[in-house]
């Protein structure tokens, strides 16, 4: 370092020399470079000065006359303002870059006060959002567990809901016989005992034979009314001859009762299924044909039953007044219990049913069984 600035106070004594010498701009521009160095080599003004000092000593001839010294030294000063040129410049950028350093500085501690703020901040946020979805994971839990038991619930519902659909049929099925074999066949004999007791009395009194007459009516007007009685829980001929004779005799009293026209076709093989879907079928038809006549105001209907894709396909088609499918899904229960009954009756045997209905336009109902039970490999129709 010390050879450095011998070298730099020699270069800079032969360059003011030259000033002095030469003229003014070129030693100006010497004084500038020379002045760069000092600030490498990490000089300051202080030692730029002694430097001018220890030069202008050399320079200055001690036989020269005062003014022409005073010119001397007024000259080196220009020499030496240009030389520490460089070095005030940059203590002067050195200022202004530690003002803003400083600046800077203080920017960032409140920065980093403002940034452990919003990390505690942060910190109670994610604290608070960790309840959340802890408390959101244990309601989801919760909600879940509920549903699932729900579910349970819904299903174990609906299987009572079959139970009952079956212990009513089977019961049906038994007050029909009782009805039919019991009940008719005593009322018979009644019949038949009167008639005896008639040819008995009729050489003694008038009016027992015409009291007589009227009982016996009465009696066939009793067995008519159990009989049809008996028709509507459990139709014989269902059981007896089949689907197609019993919907052919459920259309027929429909027909007496309502006066509405009805028409059946069907394939005869729909009676190879079994018992419970041709009972299913059966229900179904009489309950949408007790619909047509409280609510369709109808003129005609029609059954189709056929076979489509492995499964029985029956429509019942009305050319009634119709309804709005959504106020029907909306309306009071007593409304809706017949759709219900058929719907459930339809999944105990695997099929399923819709209903298309438009005010104005009648009510089609669509009804599909399969032809083979899942359970021995078949496949819920399409």
């Amino acid at each position: 370092m010390k050879r450095e600035s011998a070298s730099l106070s020699r270069r800079y004594h032969a360059a003011l020399r030259r000033h002095l010498k030469r003229g003014q701009s070129p030693g100006l521009h010497a004084a500038n470079g020379l002045g760069r160095q000092a600030v490498t080599l990490g000089l300051g003004t202080l030692d730029m000065a002694g430097i001018h000092e220890r030069a202008l000593i050399k320079l200055v001839v001690p036989g020269d006359s005062p003014a022409t010294r005073a010119a001397t030294v007024q000259r080196a000063g220009i020499f030496f303002a240009q030389a520490v040129t460089p070095i005030e410049q940059t203590h002067r950028a050195a200022h202004e870059t530690n003002f803003h350093l400083g600046q800077i500085n203080d920017a960032l501690r409140q920065r980093t006060v403002d940034l452990v703020l919003s990390n505690r901040q942060l910190k109670q946020e994610i604290a608070r959002r960790r309840l959340a979805e802890e408390s959101l994971r244990k309601s989801e839990q919760h909600y879940g567990q509920l549903l699932e038991q729900s579910r349970h619930m819904q299903e174990r519902l609906r299987l009572l809901s079959r139970q009952l659909l079956s212990a009513q049929e089977e019961e049906r099925k038994k007050i029909s016989r009782e009805l039919h074999d019991v009940i008719a066949q005593t009322l018979m004999s009644i019949s038949v005992r009167l008639a005896t007791l008639k040819r008995q009395a009729a050489l003694n009194t008038k009016g027992l034979d015409r009291s007589i007459v009227r009982t016996q009516e009465l009696v066939k007007h009793s067995v008519n009314i159990v009989n049809r009685f008996a028709r509507e829980l459990r139709p014989r001929v269902l059981d007896d001859l089949g689907l197609i004779p019993a919907l052919h005799t459920l259309m027929k009293h429909f027909r007496t009762e309502t006066g509405i026209r009805v028409s059946l076709s069907a394939f005869a093989a729909v009676e190879q299924v079994n018992g419970d879907k041709r009972t299913v079928l059966y229900r179904v038809a009489q309950e949408a044909l007790t619909n047509i006549a409280r609510h369709a105001q109808a003129s005609q209907a029609e059954v189709k039953i056929q076979k489509l894709d492995g499964a029985v396909c029956m429509i019942i088609k009305d050319d009634g007044k119709g309804f709005q499918e959504e106020r029907m899904l909306h309306a009071k229960k007593s409304k809706r219990l017949g759709l219900l009954g058929m719907r459930e009756r339809l999944e105990m045997v695997g099929g399923n049913f819709t209903v298309t209905s438009a005010p104005g336009k009648g009510t089609t109902i669509l009804v599909q069984v399969p032809l083979i039970d899942r359970a021995a490999g078949g496949e819920k129709p399409r």
